[in-house]
């Protein structure tokens, strides 16, 4: 469309009509971005260090996340391996960070590395992109320290740049095609983090989950759609909050300590005195889903993000 200009009250509308007529510039979402090394991937979101994704560490037989930071930079998990002096040091190979695993899988204990969990190579190459990136890994689940596999597992990981801070995807299925497989009844079982030493409660943090319930020995062993664990790093209010997919075979209980410990465990029924003992069994052939969500969230201007909200988006990406 073409203007001309007849007086300079003229220019000015021309003007604005020109600047009217572009199109809306609208900022795109930092670019997730992964690195392969040996043993490893690292995650980069913009140019900041979210995390590193382990799965060739000789002390610790399971795959894990490190030093996992939220926007801005600041790291919400403890330091992996623990700082002497800085970090309490307790479980130093068992919680590295944030992770999945299970104390009796098949009489396999995979929590405290006495079982192994062997990495079988990518089913999705690490693949990044504006606002999200993905990587699949295969991985097998070593009998009582043998070669035989319990069971073999698929999991996808998904980041996305989210309202609310980084957002991780976590989407794991089981299977076997060669025997049946259970899940057994323990407090260690299922998804755990392990936060930065600054905001544990011990330290003046908090943990909160859906229901309004706050502390560890309040939310302890309660079942929730999500659970938050938060505190203050350097005047930035910063946190971690693990939510569950309703679509799990079963709620989440949750095992919460004022340490730094958080984990969502569907399988310890009666670990956390809801019922008897559970063993979740798993049939030949047949597949087990579970799916989580973990929001890494930062803010100076509030003390947390809306996690309500927070929730409702994660649904929504589930449902895509």
């Amino acid at each position: 469309m073409r203007f001309e200009r007849i007086s300079s009250a003229g220019s000015l509308v021309t003007f604005f009509m020109i600047v009217l007529a572009r199109p809306c510039e609208t900022t795109q979402p930092a670019a997730v971005k992964f690195t392969e090394e040996p043993g490893k991937v690292t995650v980069t979101i913009g140019k900041e260090h979210v995390a590193a994704y382990v799965y060739g560490d000789s002390a610790i037989g399971r795959p894990y996340f490190s030093n996992v930071r939220a926007p801005g930079g600041i790291q919400v998990t403890r330091n992996h391996p623990p700082i002497e002096g800085k970090d309490p040091t307790d479980h130093a190979t068992m919680h590295p960070g944030i992770w999945m695993a299970f104390g009796d899988l098949s009489g396999g204990d995979y929590w405290r590395n006495k079982s192994k969990v062997v990495h079988d190579g990518f089913a999705q190459s690490p693949t990044g992109g504006s606002g999200k990136g993905v990587f699949a890994v295969r991985n097998g689940y070593a009998a009582n320290g043998g070669e035989a596999a319990n069971c073999r597992e698929t999991c996808r990981f998904t980041f996305s740049v989210r309202p609310f801070g980084f957002l991780l995807l976590w989407d794991s299925t089981f299977s076997s095609d060669q025997t049946d497989f259970y899940f057994g009844d323990q407090e260690e079982m299922g998804l755990g983090v392990r936060v930065a030493t600054a905001i544990t409660e011990k330290a003046g943090g908090m943990i909160r989950n859906a229901d309004g319930l706050q502390g560890a020995k309040r939310v302890w062993g309660k079942s929730s759609a999500w659970c938050d664990y938060s505190g203050t790093i350097g005047g930035q209010h910063v946190g971690i909050t693990v939510m569950c997919d309703p679509a799990n075979f079963r709620p989440s209980w949750f095992h919460a300590r004022d340490y730094g410990l958080l984990v969502a465990n569907p399988f310890g029924r009666k670990a956390f005195g809801q019922g008897d003992e559970s063993k979740v069994y798993v049939k030949r052939d047949q597949a087990f889903r579970l799916r989580y969500g973990i929001l890494l969230h930062s803010s100076a201007q509030q003390p947390t993000p809306d996690l309500k909200a927070a929730f409702a988006d994660f649904l929504e990406l589930l449902a895509k």
